[in-house]
């Protein structure tokens, strides 16, 4: 069993666990009424929970997470750059070519 199928199951069996939350919350809410401040902050709860568990499903499936992905390399040239490039150089404090540093 990979670490992916691992980690799976055990958003499987949080979900499971959440359903059963969810649906003991709307026989407790059934019986004392949803009116009262204490039992919408305990609905608005559990239906935060079902959206965080269903973000971390999404941002766990597929094949590789984004940390192991690696970047695209960019291939460097060997062959000097155009000296074009260099013509603002004397702007930067870097000197004039045909002077040297102190």
């Amino acid at each position: 069993m990979s670490v992916q199928d691992s980690v799976q199951d055990e958003l499987t069996s949080v979900q499971r666990c959440l359903d059963d939350l969810y649906r003991s919350v709307g026989r407790l809410e059934q019986r004392i009424g949803s009116g009262g401040l204490d039992m919408r902050r305990v609905r608005a709860d559990a239906d935060h929970l079902r959206e965080s568990l269903a973000l971390l499903r999404e941002t766990t499936s597929g094949p590789a997470t984004q940390q192991t992905k690696r970047p695209d390399l960019v291939p460097v040239p060997d062959t000097p750059y155009d000296d074009s490039l260099w013509t603002d150089s004397d702007d930067e404090g870097l000197g004039a070519r045909d002077r040297h540093a102190p």
